[in-house]
């Protein structure tokens, strides 16, 4: 096993198509999945299995990915070492988009300035979304909202958050989901966490979102609700500090689905780099 094999094995995976791979890697698609075949031909195991248009990784290419992420991240290190005389740790996180805009930039930006020598990567996206990368070890840590599964993971709660259902300006009061009957949701796509919490309040009262418009930026989604295009559930942090210019109107939820915790998980043992940003975080509380 050579780490250029493992090199192109993680892109394929990452990608999802050997296609996209083969354009990453700047080879031809055919040579690509040539050293793929001899790959697992050598392990005696498959590592992909097509679904659909694309492949996804079998369970042996799951557990040699979070191996082969290992392997290739100390090769890196055992070259900057023998290149520069040091080894600079590396911290990968991934966020809610609401964390990333609101919640983490000074965090980030004073463990940045305290801790220079640990590089550190963002990534945003849904809590699912999240979690997958955690599982596949494309990620150490993931800033990831209620409710999600925790299974196995290690986890401390970091931020909290007040969630308001927002409407166009004009609009009545709104008490319960019965109200937003025939009204369009926009929302982040399926595993955001918040639209989970929205769907539960309608089939709580035996309803569901007739229509929804999936977007991927509370900058998008404010801007169309305050175009009169439906309504959405976001973080009252969200309004205040991330999406200026944009007038909506806010209504409170029932206090059981108004309160949400922000949790930052990871695998096993947290490392160094991921111990220092866990003493970095505030201690929350309950005011948002």
């Amino acid at each position: 096993m050579n780490l250029d094999d493992l090199h192109i094995f993680r892109t394929v995976a990452r990608e999802g198509g050997i296609l996209r791979a083969a354009a990453l890697l700047n080879r031809v698609p055919s040579n690509v999945t040539t050293r793929i075949k001899q790959f697992e031909e050598r392990l005696g195991k498959a590592l992909f299995r097509r679904q659909g248009r694309n492949i996804v990784l079998t369970d042996a290419g799951i557990v040699l990915l979070r191996h082969a992420e290992r392997l290739l991240q100390m090769a890196d290190e055992a070259e900057q070492a023998l290149c520069h005389g040091r080894v600079l740790d590396r911290l990968r996180l991934g966020a809610l988009e609401s964390a990333a805009s609101v919640r983490l930039p000074a965090i980030l930006s004073q463990y940045h300035a305290d801790h220079p020598a640990t590089h550190v990567e963002l990534q945003t996206g849904t809590t699912a979304a999240l979690l997958r990368m955690l599982e596949l070890h494309q990620i150490d840590a993931a800033f990831v909202s209620e409710p999600f599964a925790q299974g196995s993971l290690s986890s401390t709660v970091a931020f909290h958050e007040t969630l308001v259902l927002i409407t166009a300006l004009g609009s009545a009061a709104i008490n319960s989901a019965a109200q937003l009957a025939g009204k369009t949701v926009v929302a982040f796509p399926h595993g955001c966490a918040y639209r989970r919490v929205l769907v539960d309040w309608f089939s709580g009262q035996g309803l569901s979102p007739e229509r929804f418009l999936d977007l991927a930026s509370y900058h998008a989604m404010v801007a169309c609700v305050a175009a009169g295009t439906g309504v959405a559930l976001v973080p009252e942090s969200v309004l205040a500090h991330a999406v200026p210019g944009h007038t909506v109107q806010k209504h409170p939820l029932p206090e059981k689905l108004s309160h949400n915790w922000t949790h930052l998980v990871w695998h096993g043992e947290a490392g160094a780099a991921l111990r220092d940003l866990l003493d970095a975080l505030p201690t929350p509380s309950s005011s948002g």
